[in-house]
């Protein structure tokens, strides 16, 4: 018997963001909106309803016996359209979340032309940046850490950098994707270079996506969480400057805690990049 694959149907492209957090993503989604063609946002529903849908149409279910890989295919591209059609006629579409790093062989099938942007940063100062929103928010306990108080920053790193941490699980989900088969597809953003020279990480994207360029404003950028971020008790997780530049200062990071990180940033090692990875 053929098996059947279906492939998202919408008037619409899309494309995702991924890669480590405290990395650029909401920078980035702020300049892609600045193009009326695009829409693009801070990480939503779509990658946890995507895997629960997933865990829920599998033999864990009695019911998944009535339910093909045809089937599957099609309500899992229905996501995607009926969760953006009623809010957007957006020609070109931008969904941000850290778990697309490790549905790439599905996302090829449901949408062949898709790619996947993933921002990057060395470890330890995603580390540093979590740490700073920690200490400048010190009466309000963060949802990164389930709301809890106390600690050190030694507990919160080791927290974050563990396999299920929110910077370890980003972690192993984009080497998944660097190290796996469909690389062809991936591109990933160094933190630095967006700040440095956001016109040639915007040029390289719209490249590798298949778009003409557009005149982006780099020294007038806007985007607004405050509502979400003040939920997650976390004040300024989304926040991004006004104008894209980069700014030098020192680690609140203890050195020790640095160097335990310093050999993670394995994008950086071309000996690493055996498929080719398109890196800016």
């Amino acid at each position: 018997m053929t098996k059947t694959i279906l492939r998202l149907q919408m008037p619409c492209k899309i494309h995702f963001i991924s890669g480590l957090p405290r990395s650029g993503s909401t920078l980035l989604t702020a300049l892609l909106r600045q193009n009326p063609r695009f829409h693009a946002s801070m990480s939503g529903p779509l990658g946890g309803l995507f895997g629960t849908m997933l865990v829920e149409m599998s033999q864990r279910n009695e019911s998944a016996v009535f339910i093909s890989d045809a089937q599957r295919q099609s309500l899992l591209s229905g996501l995607f359209e009926n969760y953006y059609r009623p809010e957007t006629d957006a020609e070109v579409i931008f969904d941000t979340h850290r778990s697309w790093t490790t549905r790439l062989p599905a996302l090829k099938q449901l949408m062949p032309h898709s790619r996947i942007i993933a921002c990057v940063r060395d470890i330890h100062w995603t580390i540093d940046s979590i740490e700073r929103l920690v200490r400048k928010n010190a009466f309000s306990p963060s949802s990164i850490f389930s709301y809890t108080a106390g600690g050190t920053v030694y507990s919160r790193a080791n927290g974050l950098a563990g396999v299920d941490g929110m910077v370890g699980y980003a972690y192993d989900a984009l080497k998944e994707a660097f190290f796996g088969e469909d690389t062809e597809r991936l591109m990933l953003v160094q933190y630095d270079t967006l700040a440095r020279e956001p016109a040639k990480v915007l040029a390289a994207i719209y490249d590798f996506i298949g778009e003409s360029h557009f005149q982006h404003d780099f020294d007038n950028v806007h985007y607004n969480a405050r509502e979400f971020d003040l939920r997650a008790g976390t004040p300024g997780l989304h926040d991004v400057r006004k104008r894209v530049e980069p700014v030098q200062r020192t680690s609140i990071v203890p050195p020790d805690l640095v160097r335990r990180f310093e050999n993670d940033s394995f994008w950086k090692h071309p000996e690493n990049n055996v498929r080719g990875v398109r890196i800016v």
